[in-house]
């Protein structure tokens, strides 16, 4: 089995490379450092068709195939991962309506997420409940013809600028997705500053007092939001954080082959020493192994392949670990200048131990590809 990019994908590589190289890179430590990512930088992406990635042709999307959307993910995340962290979202919650949404759900939405003039986001994590999906507490009661909505969710990432959420709640214990447009009257938003890393996706906490949402607004159906919606998206978004972790990867390789070469020690550049070496050399290993396994994944979904998402999990998985690894090693090959704000690599590290987390920690990861390994792997 021969794995090389086609040339149409060899482009599509070099046009993001180079929209990173210029709209991103220069300013990635500014976007981290002031927890915001400039509207002006979104409407690019969006005029250039990077928010539409995922979406039919028919809705106004580009409909990449997986690898290229891979491709795409890995650049952006090369150059930041709070501007790749809209791509995730964004695409979840689209590849959400389009997936399970009746046709004026589709009509309505997808055309307007395509050109950027709507921003989706996912709202399914809680205060009290991460993992533990299946038991969030964020309820809907049926009136009429109305969900009326009361709960709390938090950690939403572009929620502070989304215009619409993808939300996940319970009626009688039974899980539900529903569509809540931002100015739904009872809907709070609380913007979410300090974290350690991605500081720049604009999370924010949502509450619901009450909010009052049209029947017609909800996607699969009462008792699918987990099993169908949720499970669905999260295995897209599972392919964007693994491609990122690739691109955070790639970037801690880029830095620290160039401070080798430059710093001196003892002499001779960092990259003499046998020692700083060998860090080089796995880094190259691991970054391309998670590579590879981006690309089974993204290969495997562009066919339906039954085993697409079990090979999602195995790329998401190795690809945060490494990415982290990576990303320790880049600092350690920078000494104490690895801790300094101006050189990148400190938010590489920050931005890296968030992939782990998002999307399903590790320990899920690892928890669901021993779950399926006995029959599939």
């Amino acid at each position: 089995m021969k794995i090389e990019l086609t040339d149409q994908q060899k482009e599509r590589q070099a046009e993001y490379r180079a929209f990173t190289d210029a709209e991103i890179f220069p300013l990635a430590n500014q976007f981290d450092q002031e927890e915001r990512v400039p509207l002006e930088l979104i409407k690019k992406m969006a005029e250039l068709g990077y928010l539409g990635t995922i979406i039919p042709k028919e809705h106004g999307g580009s409909e990449l195939d997986m690898i290229t959307y891979g491709l795409l993910n890995e650049e952006i995340g090369r150059g930041c991962s709070s501007v790749r962290s809209l791509l995730t979202v964004h695409g979840m919650a689209s590849y959400s309506i389009n997936r399970w949404g009746k046709a004026a759900l589709k009509e309505k939405w997808l055309p307007q997420m395509a050109a950027g003039d709507v921003l989706g986001a996912f709202a399914l994590t809680e205060p009290d409940i991460g993992s533990d999906a299946k038991n969030i507490q964020t309820t809907a009661e049926l009136d009429g013809d109305t969900y009326i909505l009361n709960g709390h969710k938090k950690w939403i990432t572009y929620a502070q600028i989304a215009h619409l959420f993808v939300l996940f709640v319970q009626v009688n214990k039974k899980p539900l997705a529903i569509l809540v447009e931002r100015d739904t009257p009872g809907l709070t938003i609380t913007p979410m500053y300090g974290l350690l890393g991605t500081r720049a996706s604009l999370l924010a906490e949502l509450k619901f007092d009450n909010c009052k949402v049209p029947k017609t607004n909800s996607l699969a159906g009462l008792g699918f939001g987990f099993l169908a919606v949720a499970a669905s998206a999260l295995d897209v978004g599972r392919y964007s954080v693994a491609c990122g972790s690739v691109g955070i990867g790639q970037a801690c390789l880029e830095a620290s082959l160039q401070y080798a070469d430059e710093r001196k020690q003892f002499g001779v550049p960092l990259k003499k020493h046998q020692l700083i070496r060998q860090m080089l050399a796995n880094m190259i290993t691991n970054v391309k192994a998670a590579r590879l396994l981006c690309y089974q994944a993204g290969y495997l979904k562009d066919i339906n392949h039954p085993s697409s998402t079990n090979e999602t999990l195995l790329a998401k998985y190795f690809a945060s670990t490494m990415a982290n690894k990576v990303a320790s090693d880049a600092v350690q090959i920078h000494g104490a200048n690895g801790c300094a704000s101006e050189y990148p690599v400190q938010r590489y590290f920050r931005d890296a131990k968030v992939m782990e987390i998002i999307e399903g920690s590790s320990q899920m990861q690892q928890i669901l590809i021993a779950r399926t390994g006995y029959e599939t792997f």
